[in-house]
């Protein structure tokens, strides 16, 4: 029989835990319009930490930091979900693969979206979805990467991957 150590059981568990963001339904957005001075382009990583530590804030929950290994892995699933215009937290490769490749080794979470045209609006639609929620306003997780991409005829696809210690999820 199979001794497990600590740490593989703290590994299990928490993909266990983390495993029900990859369970909720993604979400999709009502069509909007955007005025070309919220195109997703043209915003900068302290205006994306800015937006996301607003809305930390007005729920209560601690600002996170940004992380560019997290950033890397959100555009790579960002990337991958608009190269075949289908919004899914799988499309072949994991999360856990894609933020490992990105060097990253410790606990996360994943919001994908669809179809919304600002990063307002993502986040909005994100709060509206409970698993998206939860990862949003996490304690347990203390910084991000956030991406889009964009399919040859122009919809948006977006990711975000929350990160923290293993040891917040037990203890």
């Amino acid at each position: 029989m199979t001794k497990l150590t600590r740490r593989a059981v703290l590994l299990f568990g928490s993909a266990a835990v983390l495993s029900a963001c990859a369970s909720t339904a993604p979400i999709t957005p009502r069509p909007a319009s955007a005025s070309n001075s919220d195109r997703p382009e043209d915003l900068t990583r302290d205006q994306i930490v800015a937006a996301i530590n607003a809305t930390r804030r007005k729920h209560g929950a601690a600002p996170w930091s940004y992380n560019p290994a997290l950033e890397t892995a959100a555009r790579s699933q960002a990337s991958l979900m608009a190269s075949q215009d289908k919004l899914s937290h799988n499309l072949g490769t994991t999360l856990r693969q894609r933020v490992s490749a990105a060097g990253y080794q410790t606990a996360v979470g994943e919001n994908v979206a669809k179809g919304y045209q600002t990063l307002p609006a993502t986040i909005d639609g994100w709060l509206a979805s409970s698993g998206h929620r939860a990862t949003l306003l996490s304690p347990k997780f203390v910084e991000f990467g956030l991406a889009f991409a964009r399919t040859g005829s122009g919809k948006l696809y977006w990711a975000l991957i929350a990160g923290g210690p293993f040891e917040a999820w037990y203890g």
